[in-house]
C-alpha cells in the first residue's frame, strides 16, 4: 500500500479527532524554519502520547529528546495544574528552538528543559523534586536506548509508563546481523524490556504521513 494512502488516512483522522492548535502548528513550522531534522511525532502521535499521560493520571513526566519541543507541548498539555515536565535535549540550537516554542504555549511554568546529553543530566533527576516519574518518553539517539532503559527504571516505580519510540526502523529491527547502531540499540533496548522482571510491555508497528515505524509500550510493576 502506497504512503499517500497512509498519509491520506492520517490526515482524515486527525481532522476529526486530533485538535492540533496554532501553539502547536507553530512548533511545526518553527522548527521546520530553524532546520530541524524532520524527526518530531506526527500530530496522532501527539494525542496518543497526551492520552497516554492523562489515562495515567500522570503528574510527573520525564522525556529524553526534546527536538523543537512538539511532543514536549503534548505531554505537557496533559498534566493537571502543579503537574512538572522535564525535558532534556542535547542540541543546544535544538533546545533554542523549542524553548521559544514552550514560551510560545504559555507552558514555562510547566516545563523544565535541560540542555545538555541526557546520559550527563539524567543522573541529577535522582534526588531532584520531580522524581519518580509516572511517565517515560524515549526519543533520542537510538544506540543509547539501553542506558536510557536503565535510568527510566531508576526514576519511575510500580504503575509509570515507559514508551520508547522509533523501534521499527522501517522493519529493520528483525535484522539480528544489522551493522547500523540506531537498529541495534533498539533491539537491545526490546530485549531488555522483555527480560526485565519489573516490566510488562507490547510493541506496536505503525505507518502514517511519518512513514513504517512503531514503539514500546512498557508498564512498571512491582
Amino acid at each position: 500500500m502506497p504512503k499517500d494512502t497512509w498519509t491520506a488516512v492520517d490526515a482524515y483522522f486527525n481532522g476529526l479527532l486530533v485538535e492540533e492548535d496554532e501553539a502547536l502548528r507553530a512548533a511545526g513550522r518553527g522548527s521546520e524554519a530553524a532546520g530541524l531534522p524532520p524527526h518530531q511525532v506526527a500530530p496522532n502521535q501527539g494525542k496518543l502520547l497526551h492520552l497516554i499521560a492523562r489515562l495515567r493520571g500522570a503528574r510527573t513526566i520525564l522525556e529524553i529528546g526534546t527536538l523543537g519541543g512538539y511532543s514536549t507541548l503534548w505531554l505537557a498539555r496533559a498534566l493537571p495544574e502543579g503537574g512538572r515536565l522535564v525535558t532534556l535535549e542535547a542540541d543546544p540550537r535544538h533546545a533554542e528552538v523549542a524553548a521559544a516554542n514552550i514560551a510560545r504555549a504559555g507552558l514555562e511554568h510547566v516545563v523544565d528543559l535541560r540542555v545538555g546529553k541526557a546520559l550527563d543530566t539524567l543522573p541529577e533527576l535522582a534526588d531532584g523534586p520531580a522524581a519518580p516519574f509516572d511517565l517515560v518518553f524515549i526519543d533520542a539517539d537510538k544506540p543509547s536506548n539501553p542506558d536510557y532503559l536503565d535510568w527510566a527504571l531508576r526514576l519511575t516505580r510500580p504503575g509509570s509508563v515507559i514508551v520508547g519510540d522509533n523501534v521499527v526502523r522501517d522493519g529493520a529491527v528483525t535484522d539480528a546481523g544489522s551493522e547500523d547502531p540506531r537498529v541495534r540499540g533498539v533491539r537491545r533496548f526490546t530485549e531488555l524490556v522483555a527480560a526485565h522482571p519489573r516490566l510488562t510491555a507490547t510493541a506496536v508497528q505503525t505507518v502514517g504521513e511519518k512513514g513504517y515505524d512503531g514503539f514500546v509500550l512498557a508498564l512498571v510493576t512491582d
